[in-house]
């Protein structure tokens, strides 16, 4: 799935904090909200993609809103689950609340407030990405920065960094395998420019033969395999060569 560029950044953390106020102190149960997404966004439940209506196609998945389920245990946050397509069942526990539907940024800036929060809010960053008019990679790229944070959000905030659009992306991508102390955060930030395509190829060249960690090199030379590129076929050769 690939994530767009919204029309806005994604709101301060204090819009985030008001949703966080309705959802109060809650210590077991969940909550749930909807909010509109982006155009393209379907699914069927759990499956949640982007797709494209053409002349000749017509995709067989239904159209949002996301529909988020924030599950907390002991007054801990222990899960989020999404869905686009379906419906809520009409059963449901004393421990659950409904929000209804809330505004798309402020949905996304409730989302990403707990992927700051906790290991288990790094499942709150795929929900965030799908937000309408919403442009979350700002946020992103800090959380992915953020050395406090556990590895998990860390690597989830880097890989759809790698789905966002545009060359600046590339550009912040191919900085943070540099500027990240972790070894592992680095490889997936290597791993997020591979799916660049052709634009990441230079920045992975780049890496190839300069960074100073071999892992970091290797990891490189990996995904430039990968690509097929005839750039990459050029640095093996080369490589080969001094062999």
């Amino acid at each position: 799935m690939v994530l767009g560029i919204g029309a806005l950044a994604v709101p301060p953390p204090a819009a985030g904090q008001d949703l966080a106020a309705r959802v109060g102190e809650m210590r077991d149960g969940a909550v749930r909200l909807a909010y509109a997404t982006r155009p393209g966004v379907c699914g069927s439940g759990r499956n949640v993609m982007t797709v494209r209506d053409t002349d000749d196609w017509e995709p067989d998945c239904e159209a949002g809103p996301a529909h988020v389920l924030v599950t907390f245990r002991d007054g801990q946050l222990v899960d989020v689950d999404t869905y686009v397509g379906g419906r809520w069942r009409e059963s449901r526990g004393p421990g659950v609340r409904d929000l209804g539907v809330v505004s798309a940024p402020v949905a996304a800036a409730y989302l990403l407030s707990l992927a700051e929060r906790s290991e288990a809010g790094a499942a709150a960053i795929f929900p965030a990405t799908i937000a309408d008019s919403v442009d979350v990679w700002p946020r992103l790229l800090t959380i992915a920065r953020t050395e406090r944070l556990a590895t998990k959000t860390r690597k989830h905030a880097v890989f759809w960094l790698g789905q966002a659009a545009g060359a600046r992306i590339t550009a912040e991508l191919a900085a943070f395998v540099e500027d990240a102390g972790d070894r592992e955060i680095q490889k997936h930030a290597v791993f997020s420019l591979s799916q660049r395509g052709g634009e990441a190829v230079p920045a992975l060249l780049r890496i190839a033969r300069e960074h100073r960690d071999p892992a970091i090199r290797k990891a490189a030379l990996f995904w430039l395999g990968q690509s097929g590129d005839p750039r990459a076929l050029a640095l093996f050769e080369e490589l080969l060569v001094k062999q």
